[in-house]
């Protein structure tokens, strides 16, 4: 016989990028890991470096990054990491972004428009991924823009649970923002023990980004707590005037719930003066001081992320952390 046999040992290795280090470290911390020492910085010309303080050959690597603003330069080195990774010779490379960035082009709406969501994929892959974690994505077919495995988790597990403690006495219902989010809507009514569904019809502008033109509320509402669910929170426009076409039917309140919270301008002064409640987002995105306000709730999707981690070094199964459904 010939040939030369040895038995492995598998080695996890968490890396973060430098736009939200607070939620990687978190997740290290739930892995009880580190994360890898790593330098990284701009030349003069802002051209991005980065390096790896310890050897990562033969390691199952999870690099984690947020894509937020500027969301061209942290994506960029979120490549450039992975670039590093397969040069240095990482066995398995997992890309870990809690928010998708360009998610939202996932589609060409008119002529002569990209679809960007599906360069996002091919850029990874092209860097050296073999595979993708990320939460609550836009539409669910981006999963098929990447050529690899792609984890989804949903994090509506987190946010309805803190929704179900708190309000859970009250009459509930659950209200999607359009009708294409009706299945996630179902989810969550299902999680909060069968309460009603409605949606909010609305008819959005094509040629100016962020803009929509009517509400109207499809279903029953009335004197009840409404749960108002959506995967993103950028301008905070849509939201709100959801919010106040919900009130206008008759509703007892309003509660919104979203995973990722961009909250461009002018969205925390919307939030602010809107007639919702409370707002529940996660750490998906990092938030600045001065984008938080009274109503906001920020919950952690640390605890999610190092699950996923774990089952994905262990094969395990991803899948079966949201009860088969992801």
């Amino acid at each position: 016989m010939t040939g030369l046999k040895r038995a492995t040992e598998k080695n996890l290795m968490v890396f973060s990028g430098r736009a939200h280090p607070a939620l990687a470290e978190e997740v290290a911390q739930r892995l009880d890991t580190q994360l890898v020492p790593t330098s990284a910085y701009e030349f003069a010309n802002s051209e991005i470096y980065v390096r790896y303080e310890e050897s990562v050959r033969g390691c199952d690597a999870f690099v984690i990054q947020s894509h937020t603003a500027p969301i061209n330069e942290w994506i960029m080195e979120h490549l450039i990491m992975v670039d590093a990774l397969k040069r240095a010779s990482a066995k398995r490379i997992t890309v870990v972004m809690p928010f998708y960035g360009y998610s939202r082009q996932d589609k060409k709406h008119r002529g002569r428009e990209p679809i960007s969501a599906r360069l996002i994929a091919d850029l990874f892959k092209t860097a050296g991924a073999n595979r993708i974690i990320t939460v609550d994505l836009h539409a669910d077919q981006l999963q098929g823009y990447f050529d690899g495995p792609v984890d989804h988790l949903m994090a509506l597990p987190v946010l309805a649970d803190y929704v179900k403690d708190k309000y859970g006495d009250q009459p509930l219902a659950v209200v999607s923002p359009d009708a294409g989010r009706i299945k996630v809507a179902e989810k969550w009514s299902a999680r909060l023990g069968g309460v009603p569904l409605a949606f909010i019809h609305k008819t959005r502008r094509t040629d100016r980004p962020n803009e929509v033109e009517a509400n109207r509320v499809v279903g029953d509402v009335k004197g009840r707590i409404c749960v108002l669910t959506d995967d993103i929170i950028d301008t905070g426009g849509t939201i709100v005037k959801a919010a106040e076409a919900i009130m206008a039917e008759g509703a007892a309140g309003v509660v919104i719930a979203a995973t990722h919270a961009i909250l461009s301008d002018p969205a925390v002064d919307r939030l602010k003066n809107s007639p919702a409640t409370e707002v529940i987002i996660t750490d998906t995105l990092p938030l600045p001081p001065e984008k938080q306000f009274d109503k906001l709730t920020t919950l952690s999707i640390a605890p999610l992320l190092a699950r996923a981690i774990r089952a994905v070094f262990e094969d395990g199964s991803v899948t079966s952390m949201f009860d088969g459904q992801a």
